[in-house]
């Protein structure tokens, strides 16, 4: 039985997003030192601020200003803070419910220790230095004996100077991936250059990449099986935006292919054609990157196209 691989990969897909006039007037108020709620039908000041009532869906924009202290509903200690949390030191993630706001806000509490955070007790805003728009220009919450602020919240136009539009939202996650025993043997087998499915003893289909279990009959498979290295291209996208990190000129092509001997598809990057040739049932090979045990993409061999009949059912 070959060793199982592990190796850290981290998935991470920032996006960009237009706001409301309710999201956009609280982040320009978070910038101006300024915290901004939304009354509901009903009278609820909302904070983090909402464009649609929760509970009558109508639509909201009764923005008022809200005091810069509160009070802890709830709380959890973090011992380890991990990268890009509002603080390098241990800290309380906090539901904080603002003086004249009837919703609480998440956010984190710089506290020495989780003996010196309790529910009720009263906090205040710490301001970040430099402040952009965004939930982080509250750098945190911190102890506060002083007065509470006032109940009734200010009315406010939520109008300002050179207001935030727009926001991008990191969205990232950074795990251990252990490929199991089935993956494990592919990657090794594609160290030597080959590449290897397992056979389902039932229907007798082989996966690429093997699976360690067949998707249709739910047996464990077993038995590897060599296919390839030359297969078809059974469907195909054009990408024409570039990605990140990713050294490839746009337009490229993305495609399905199906080893020969494999009964599932699997992807790969079309390149030695030009984009606009490639088309189902062209006959590619693969071509491997240098000191790398992968295919970085695979080019037309040169034979004729594959029949329809011969790949429509892994389409």
């Amino acid at each position: 039985m070959p060793d199982v691989l592990s190796a850290p990969l981290v998935v991470e897909f920032p996006f960009t997003r237009s706001l409301g006039p309710v999201q956009s007037a609280f982040l320009t108020g978070l910038r101006e030192r300024t915290v901004l709620g939304v009354r509901t039908d009903d009278g609820t000041v909302l904070v983090p601020p909402v464009e649609y009532d929760p509970v009558t869906a109508n639509e909201l924009g009764d923005l008022v200003e809200v005091a810069p202290t509160g009070t802890v509903t709830t709380w959890a200690w973090n011992p380890s803070p991990r990268r890009d949390q509002p603080l390098g030191t241990p800290f309380a993630w906090v539901l904080v419910r603002l003086d004249g706001a009837g919703t609480a806000l998440l956010h984190v509490l710089d506290a020495p220790g989780p003996d010196a955070v309790r529910t009720g007790m009263r906090v205040r805003i710490r301001w970040s230095a430099t402040r952009t728009g965004a939930i982080t220009d509250i750098a945190c919450f911190e102890p506060y004996e002083g007065e509470p602020g006032p109940t009734e919240p200010a009315p406010h136009t939520g109008e300002f100077a050179d207001p935030v539009t727009g926001i991008t939202a990191p969205a990232r996650l950074d795990y251990v991936h252990t490929p199991g025993r089935a993956q494990s043997a592919y990657i090794k087998a594609l160290e030597e250059r080959r590449t290897v499915g397992e056979r389902c003893p039932s229907c007798r289909k082989v996966y690429v990449p093997p699976r360690g279990a067949c998707p249709t009959c739910g047996v464990a498979t077993a038995e590897q099986v060599e296919v390839g290295p030359r297969g078809t291209v059974t469907t195909f996208c054009i990408v024409n935006i570039k990605a990140k990190n990713l050294d490839i000129e746009v337009p490229y092509v993305y495609a399905h292919i199906a080893l020969d001997g494999a009964d599932l598809a699997l992807h790969g990057r079309i390149a030695g054609i030009p984009y606009d040739q490639v088309r189902m049932g062209l006959r590619v090979e693969p071509v491997w990157a240098e000191g790398a045990r992968h295919v970085d993409h695979y080019r037309p061999t040169g034979e004729p196209d594959a029949d329809y009949d011969t790949y429509k059912e892994l389409v």
